[in-house]
Formats: C-alpha cells, sequence, structure tokens
C-alpha cells in the first residue's frame, strides 16, 4: 500500500455529515414559545445562525446540555418554563429534533471507503444526547468510525482546547498526518491550533486534499 500523506481523518457531525435544518428548528420553537426566548435561551435566530451568549440562560443551559452535565429531562423541562401554558414536553422534544436534518448515504459509503484504503476515520461532535441517540442507532455510526468522541459523553466540547488534546491522546492521532473536516470556522481555526491539524469545511473540500 502507498504511503498516504494523511493517515487520519477527523470528521465533525453536524453540518459535515448530518444535514441541520435550524431554520425549521427555529419555526417550530416560534409556535411554543415567544421569540425572544428561541433567542435568549436556544441561542438561535431567525436566519438559522447561533448566538453566541446572548444571555445566562443561553450560556448556562446549553453549555450544560452539550456537555452532558444535565439529563434531557432536565433539559426539557427547563425549556418548558419558558414556553407558553400548556406547552407539553413532547412538542418540546419534536421542535428540538426537527433540526436533524438528511443523512445522504453517500457521505457514510465515502467514510466507509476510506477506511478500505487505510485511512483511520474519528468522528469528534459537540452533541447532546437528543440528537445523538436517533443518529446513533438509525445510521449506525460506530460501523463507520474508528474512534468516537461527543462532548456529552465527555464533559468537553470544542472549540476548547482540552477535547482536541484527548482526542490526540485517546486516539494516538499523528496531527501531522491528520485532516480534520468542520463546517465551523471557529473549531478549525482550535484544531489547527491546539492539535496541529490540516483542516477543511466541508466532505467535497475533503475530496481535493486527500
Amino acid at each position: 500500500m502507498e504511503t498516504l500523506s494523511f493517515n487520519t481523518i477527523v470528521f465533525d457531525l453536524g453540518g459535515v455529515i448530518i444535514n441541520l435544518n435550524v431554520p425549521r428548528c427555529v419555526a417550530n420553537f416560534k409556535r411554543l414559545m415567544p421569540e425572544e426566548h428561541i433567542r435568549n435561551v436556544l441561542g438561535i435566530d431567525d436566519e438559522g445562525e447561533g448566538v453566541v451568549a446572548v444571555s445566562a440562560a443561553t450560556k448556562q443551559l446549553m453549555h450544560d446540555y452539550e456537555y452532558g452535565n444535565i439529563s434531557t429531562e432536565e433539559f426539557l423541562t427547563t425549556l418548558q418554563e419558558y414556553c407558553y401554558p400548556g406547552t407539553t414536553i413532547d412538542q418540546i422534544r419534536e421542535a428540538w429534533l426537527s433540526m436533524l436534518d438528511t443523512l445522504p448515504q453517500e457521505r457514510l459509503d465515502y467514510i466507509a471507503s476510506l477506511r478500505r484504503k487505510g485511512y483511520r476515520t474519528v468522528l469528534l461532535s459537540n452533541s447532546n444526547e437528543l440528537h445523538w441517540d436517533p443518529i446513533w442507532e438509525q445510521y449506525r455510526l460506530g460501523e463507520y468510525f474508528d474512534a468516537v468522541f461527543a462532548s456529552h459523553h465527555l464533559h468537553m466540547a470544542k472549540p476548547n482546547r482540552e477535547i482536541f488534546d484527548h482526542v490526540v491522546r485517546e486516539a494516538q492521532v499523528d496531527s501531522a498526518h491528520t485532516i480534520y473536516v468542520d463546517d465551523l470556522e471557529k473549531n478549525r481555526k482550535a484544531g489547527e491550533q491546539y492539535a496541529g491539524w490540516k483542516t477543511v469545511a466541508s466532505i467535497e473540500d475533503l475530496r481535493f486534499n486527500i
């Protein structure tokens, strides 16, 4: 087998492997709570863009859930406090899940083909239990990756240095021969700075670099 310039590929999940539909999620939450709470508690806006640290509620609730510091039940019941009277937990759950969109099988097939060619594949995701579990089960993601790292399992998240250090150490990543795929610029910059990885923004970009 020929020597590969890259031998490890680290993939983000949301926005890279599975498509996200944040505007749809926002529209669904507009039926459940005042618009200011969508920005200030969920930290998302009409254009589907994340709103960084717009309120103490956003920083605390979303941080705690993404880091796995609170349960899904605690997350949903806290959101219910900001909803219109009569809003049910099931309605909130469905609105949150509506952020998840399609996952083209072609992307998984491509990852599988990379493994057959000798690349190690690693999944590194900022996620939460409510989003993670159905994706993991429906698409059997464990079959496509040599190592998997999810923020809510690790109690750490991108773009903080500790999670990149953890991945390099636990997956025994050779940083000089690793390429990292993430749609968010802040995460790519962190991967470059903290782990020394080459980075690209999409699987389409990846095809031109390996």
